[in-house]
């Protein structure tokens, strides 16, 4: 009999979040009210080593005076706090979580947070592709 385990990498999202829409801010004041969404979760299992990260980016950079921040909470790992995304692509993606170590961390937190300066002007709705890489 022959017995292995594999390298493994899983991460998980319990969906999406729901639209950020901003509608409000300050008279006189440039940057508009932001808006947040703490709606969705991540898990992740993984069994290669204690250095293990997770990075995250956009599909496209969002325009100037836009901004989307992403914070995801970790048991397992060392969370790097609101990190702005708003220009991370695939090939720039950000760390949101390092030193993962081994196991499984479960159910655990994302807060998106989306802002806007009024000399931006309007932004019809769109789209934005989050992406989550579990790696070493």
């Amino acid at each position: 009999m022959t017995l292995a385990v594999n390298t493994i990498y899983k991460i998980a999202t319990s969906g999406n979040p729901g639209a950020l829409t901003i509608s409000t801010g300050t008279a006189g004041t440039d940057a508009l009210t932001s808006v947040s969404d703490a709606s969705t979760t991540y898990s992740i299992t993984q069994n290669f080593a204690n250095t293990v990260k997770i990075t995250a980016n956009l599909d496209a950079a969002l325009s100037a005076g836009y901004a989307l921040q992403v914070n995801l909470g970790s048991s397992k790992g060392t969370s790097s706090g609101t990190v702005d995304i708003s220009n991370a692509t695939s090939g720039s993606a950000l760390n949101v979580v390092t030193a993962i170590a081994k196991g499984a961390d479960a159910g655990q937190p994302i807060t998106y947070t989306f802002s806007a300066n009024a000399s931006a002007g309007t932004l019809s709705s769109t789209a934005k592709v989050v992406t989550l890489t579990l790696t070493n």
